[in-house]
């Protein structure tokens, strides 16, 4: 994660990336604990995870207020997410684990920012099509408009 130079912005930024980084855990505990047959404990783990999911939502509502975010805004922010993960991260996160000799974790970095290009143009095609409705439904209300206006001036 990038700093945004603003200290505040970026304590909600660790602060969301532990909340998820915690509700992903629980729920992995959960599986490894039910898997080991305890399914209370399975049960506990699962809660806990649903609140932390509620804790990064107050962080990205502070980080990303839902009133001034458009269809728009929300894809471009995740096709630059995808993207940073696909051209940076993932392959720095590559080129660290062939230094450390973890080719386990390479494959696990390639894997990932494969995905992460794949989820990218995903975002990419759903931003396009999202435009052209956008531009088709503009046609459709300004006839209608016309409409409306022509029916008016007779009347």
């Amino acid at each position: 994660m990038k700093s945004s130079g603003n200290r505040t912005t970026d304590n909600l930024q660790a602060a969301f990336a532990g909340e998820s980084m915690a509700n992903r855990k629980y729920l992995y505990f959960a599986k490894i604990a039910r898997k080991l047959g305890n399914e209370e404990i399975a049960k506990l783990f699962e809660e806990t995870a649903h609140q932390e999911t509620g804790h990064a939502f107050a962080h990205l509502e502070l980080l990303y207020p839902s009133n001034e975010m458009t269809v728009e805004k929300v894809l471009e922010l995740a096709i630059e997410g995808e993207l940073y993960e696909t051209n940076q991260m993932y392959p720095e996160f590559e080129r660290i684990a062939l230094e450390e000799g973890r080719i386990d974790a390479v494959d696990e970095f390639r894997e990932q920012a494969a995905e992460s290009k794949e989820h990218a143009g995903i975002f990419e095609k759903a931003a396009k099509r999202f435009k052209a409705l956008t531009l088709v439904e503009k046609y459709h209300a300004d006839r209608y408009q016309k409409a409306l206006d022509k029916l008016q001036e007779s009347a």
